[in-house]
């Protein structure tokens, strides 16, 4: 996990390029009624636009709130520390998934909300959306990101054959 602010930011970038570009994927297909290999290549354009209010949400406001809720879920001084990383990912995904849902029906759903209204297009969105969300964030997105992210800010380990002994 981060332990700067600059891990902090290239953890959201790796993360959000991740979750975004899969739920592009998904919301392309859903809105052509099937997976085409043309998808993934047409997803680089939407997430132009959508990896930057991403990162933003997320930075600035979700992380906090997550953090902050997750805190109350989890007792941190009793329970392993990967919990604590379970109930961040649980309370980002819950406040993400709303946020982005609405962001995309309003630049990328406007045929649906002229015939049905932005606030049923919008709960339509998030509610296709999100058991894809949490899947994507808890069996892939996220075991990735981290993987990923220990592997390029590999913590020093003490070998203990360069502790002195004691005489």
């Amino acid at each position: 996990m981060p332990k700067n602010l600059f891990q902090t930011v290239i953890f959201t970038i790796m993360m959000v390029i991740v979750m975004v570009y899969a739920m592009i994927c998904y919301n392309m297909a859903l809105g052509m009624g099937a997976m085409d290999s043309s998808i993934f290549a047409k997803a680089f354009g939407e997430m132009i636009i959508m990896c930057p209010i991403a990162f933003i949400l997320d930075f600035f406001v979700v992380s906090k709130i997550a953090f902050y809720k997750a805190a109350k879920l989890v007792n941190i001084g009793e329970e392993h520390p990967f919990h604590m990383v379970i109930a961040i990912s649980f309370v980002s995904v819950i406040c993400m998934c709303p946020l982005m849902s609405f962001a995309a029906t309003i630049l990328f759903k406007q045929d649906m909300v002229s015939a049905h209204g932005l606030i049923a297009t919008w709960l339509q969105t998030t509610a296709l959306n999100f058991p894809v969300a949490m899947a994507w964030q808890f069996c892939y997105a996220g075991p990735f990101v981290r993987f990923v992210f220990g592997l390029i800010f590999r913590e020093k380990e003490v070998a203990s054959d360069a502790i002195p002994e004691a005489e």
